[in-house]
């Protein structure tokens, strides 16, 4: 991925994404780094922690969800941005669906625009992208935030996940956004049952027919509670487990909350892939 301060190399190991929710609902988090000194602070923590980039989110996307305007997003995000400008020195991605956010982050300092909902929400994103010449993630998300887990599941998971990122891409190339530029995440937990995300876990080798760098974000999420009976903060192992679990089927990029504990898992699994201590 080619940014304007560095090229990040993906598939010689993995790249941490570590988690910044400037947000008072997120589900794992919410509140927690809603003030702007409390999130810069975090954010440094996190780039001391061992992340490649920090991911930083100024909207919940949890389930259930409801939107927030441009303006109130930026209005969270903006002074952590700013703060951090010559501050951090991991790039920073920007984790909107609104084109009018990307574009401001990426003028503050952001070098990568992650959108969740794969150019659905606002397609103007990829042409943001392509303008300002930053890598894109492209989530697929079944449905919307409010209602994505009360609607009716993908019969075949993999083959509605492979159909709308096929769409998304469609989209960002036709407004000039390179193939190398595009990454694609399965979208755990957005509109999937259960047992589907472990299905997409799985199955991730068939995400590779795209093309396209590989992300996946499992960290501390629902399917893991159900499965654990655990609250948000006490998923870790659980977490751990399906980060090694993705690397080994082929992910470039984790997204995770515990980037210290992801660090040490993901250099473990790296090895394990190359099968040979690093």
């Amino acid at each position: 991925m080619r940014l304007a301060s560095r090229t990040i190399e993906l598939g010689e190991r993995t790249i941490i994404m570590g988690v910044l929710n400037v947000t008072p609902d997120s589900f794992s988090d919410g509140g927690k780094f809603f003030e702007p000194v409390l999130a810069i602070e975090q954010a440094l923590a996190i780039e001391k922690a061992g992340a490649d980039i920090l991911d930083i989110g100024g909207e919940s996307t949890r389930p259930g969800s409801e939107g927030i305007s441009a303006d109130e997003e930026l209005a969270r995000v903006r002074p952590v941005l700013k703060a951090l400008a010559g501050t951090i020195k991991i790039p920073i991605s920007i984790d909107t669906r609104k084109a009018a956010v990307a574009e401001a982050a990426i003028a503050a300092g952001a070098e990568i625009v992650n959108d969740v909902t794969g150019l659905r929400a606002d397609s103007k994103l990829a042409e943001v992208a392509a303008t300002r010449r930053v890598p894109l993630v492209l989530m697929h998300m079944r449905g919307e935030p409010r209602t994505m887990q009360k609607t009716p599941f993908a019969r075949d998971v993999v083959a509605d996940v492979l159909k709308g990122l096929r769409r998304s891409i469609a989209v960002a190339r036709r407004a000039g956004v390179a193939k190398s530029q595009i990454v694609v995440d399965p979208g755990i937990g957005f509109g999937k049952s259960f047992k589907q995300n472990y299905e997409l876990i799985a199955r991730l080798p068939e995400l590779r027919k795209l093309g396209c760098a590989i992300l996946i974000g499992t960290s501390r999420k629902g399917f893991l509670g159900h499965t654990l009976g655990k609250q948000p903060d006490e998923r870790i192992w659980g977490t751990a487990a399906t980060v090694a679990a993705s690397i080994l089927a082929g992910a470039h990029i984790v997204r995770v909350h515990d980037v210290a504990e992801m660090v040490q898992v993901a250099r473990v699994s790296d090895n394990i892939l190359a099968g040979s201590a690093r």
